[in-house]
Parts: structure tokens; C-alpha cells; sequence
């Protein structure tokens, strides 16, 4: 659901006779929202855009790691963690599409390439969305059919799910480069430029339904751990005790996953609705950069608080390390 992105900057002082193509106030055919710009060394570098590119960086760097751990380990081959390696991949992309994104927009201006980025962008952080919600459908299965989780037929689920998210991210993407764009018609800018209204719409209307079915599906996660937690306190009559701390982790793991990652994206979809191309283009940014750090806290939350991440982490810094203990893998539930 991002964009490649340009602030307009009026600082700038031009040269006898030369327009400002870039300044929005003189031009009955520029718009508030962030754009692609086509002007030359003119203008000094957008500290918003400076913010974006280091976001970028961490992200790349973060999931980079992860991906290469995943991709390297023979052990790290369950549903659970192909579904990780997903969402770290995405990540990963998107990391660099915002660098990318960086360097053409100050150092190669062209159209093209940046329908190419925002392709690239929207792509990326569509399907690391569609995996954050991948990775919630494995795990409610992996408590609601826990006896038959561990099967070859999850395995093919799990790769159906990968090339629906793929899919349908590749779709989207897409769409901005085969012409779904408002280069041609600026009147039908969304608040970030090239993409027209209804495609930012689109984008939006499809987060809001993803966290909605996320949110459905951690509560009935909630409840099924509860319920197993209940379970296992009676069986073992110490309700009192195992019954609450088993539950408040539970809701804290799940409040922290759907915290983080409503208070990332909900100011940037809420903006795209109802946000129009004549708004100051500081608004955009200030929801837009929240965003980026969704990606910078997954592999956080999903693989460097894994067991097995962490070993195989171990072994890559410190080639002697050896694991003293009896070692098994864990299930998504667990995570």
C-alpha cells in the first residue's frame, strides 16, 4: 500500500526565465500530494524522504538477516516458518524499494521508473500485509485442528496461501505500471501521486477487511488458548495460578501483534479515504512513515523471538556454539 514518493519543495530559487515545475501553488495542474518530480538538483533533499530511506535501510538490514537464516537453516522447513520466511521477504523488498525509491527520485527522474517504484512499493508491503495474515490463518488451524497440523496437507495449504498473497500483491502492483495511474489526468490524483483515487481506495478498503479478519481470528485464538489454559489448570488444579498467567500471556502476545500493527497502518489507510490531493503533502508523510515501521517491527515479533531463529543466529555469529539441551520444534501456537 506505499508509493514512491516526492515532496514538492517551494524553497528553491529558480533561474532567470526557467518554471518550477515542481511548485504546486503556480500550477492549476499540481495537487498537495506527494509526486514523482522531474527537476534537477534544484531543490535540497526532503528530510521526510531522508526519513524514509533510513527506514528502508533498517528494514532491509532486519529481514535481510532473516531471510538468509531461514533460507540456510535445513531444521527451519514447517508451514511456520515458510510463512515467516514470506513476510520476511516481503519486508525485505520493501526495504529496498524505499532506497530505491530514494536514489532514482533524486538521482534518476523519470516517469517510468517511478511507476516502476510504486509498483515495486505497493507490491511489497501488499503481500507483507497478505502474510501477517497468512501467518494468523496458520496459527488459528494450528490450535483448531492441532491433532492433524503437522501433516503433509497443512504444507500444501501453506503453499496455496503463499501464491494467493504473491498473486494478488504481483496484481496490484501492477496496476500503476499498466496504466491505473493519473499521469495523464492529474485531477484524478490520490494523495500520493501517480496513483489515482479509486486505486488508493482499493488499496485501503483491502487493509480495513485483512484486520478485520485478523482481528476475528485472534479472538477466536484468544479464546480456543484460554479455553486449552482453563484446561490444563483444572487437569492439573492449580487454577488459580497456571490459569491466569497463561492466559495474560496470551492476550498480551496477541495485543502486542494487533497493536502494533493497527497503530502502523490504520493512520495511513484512514488517510487514503479520506485524504484529498490539494492536503499538504506533510500529512502523507506523517502517516506514511509510521507505516514503514510495521516492517521494521515484524521480524522482531515473528522471528527474533524464535527459539530456533535464535540458535540458528547463535551458530552463525559464534561457529562453536553448541546446544546443550534437548531440542524440538515448536508450533505456531507457541510462537
Amino acid at each position: 500500500m506505499n508509493e514512491s514518493l516526492v515532496v514538492n519543495d517551494s524553497s528553491a530559487t529558480p533561474g532567470a526565465g526557467e518554471a518550477l515545475p515542481w511548485m504546486e501553488a503556480e500550477s492549476s495542474d499540481r495537487n498537495g500530494s506527494l509526486e514523482f518530480s522531474t527537476a534537477p538538483y534544484d531543490f535540497a533533499i526532503n528530510p521526510w524522504d531522508i526519513m524514509l530511506c533510513m527506514s528502508g535501510t533498517v528494514i532491509a538490514c532486519e529481514n535481510a538477516i532473516v531471510v538468509a537464516i531461514i533460507f540456510y537453516t535445513p531444521t527451519l522447513r514447517t508451514p511456520m516458518f515458510v510463512l515467516i520466511g514470506s513476510l520476511a521477504t516481503a519486508d525485505l523488498l520493501a526495504g529496498m524499494g524505499l532506497i530505491l525509491n530514494f536514489v532514482f527520485q533524486y538521482v534518476i527522474p523519470s516517469e517510468t521508473i517511478s511507476l516502476v517504484t510504486v509498483g515495486f512499493l505497493v507490491a511489497s508491503f501488499t503481500a507483507s500485509i497478505s502474510s501477517l495474515l497468512a501467518i494468523t490463518v496458520d496459527r488459528y488451524f494450528s490450535l483448531y485442528n492441532a491433532l492433524t497440523y503437522f501433516s503433509e496437507k497443512t504444507l500444501q495449504y501453506v503453499h496455496l496461501m503463499l501464491l494467493g498473497t504473491w498473486g494478488v500483491s504481483l496484481f496490484l502492483g501492477l496496476l500503476p505500471v499498466l496504466g491505473w495511474n493519473c499521469l495523464d489526468e492529474p485531477a484524478s490524483c490520490s494523495i500520493v501521486r501517480p496513483l489515482t483515487r479509486s486505486n488508493v481506495m482499493l488499496l485501503a478498503t483491502s487493509f480495513f477487511a485483512i484486520f478485520v479478519l485478523m482481528l476475528t481470528l485472534y479472538f477466536k485464538i484468544c479464546k480456543i488458548v484460554c479455553h486449552h489454559a482453563h484446561q490444563i489448570a483444572l487437569q492439573q488444579h492449580f487454577f488459580a495460578t497456571s490459569h491466569y498467567v497463561a492466559t495474560k500471556k496470551g492476550v498480551s502476545t496477541l495485543a502486542i501483534i494487533l497493536g502494533t500493527f493497527g497503530a502502523s497502518w490504520l493512520p495511513f489507510a484512514i488517510y487514503c479515504l479520506v485524504g484529498e490531493r490539494g492536503y499538504p503533502s506533510v500529512y502523507t508523510y506523517a502517516t506514511l512513515l509510521p507505516a514503514t515501521y510495521n516492517s521494521m517491527i515484524n521480524p522482531i515479533i515473528y522471528a527474533y523471538r524464535n527459539t530456533e531463529i535464535q540458535r540458528s543466529i547463535y551458530m552463525l555469529l559464534c561457529g562453536c556454539f553448541q546446544a546443550n539441551g534437548a531440542y524440538r520444534s515448536r508450533s505456531p501456537s507457541e510462537v
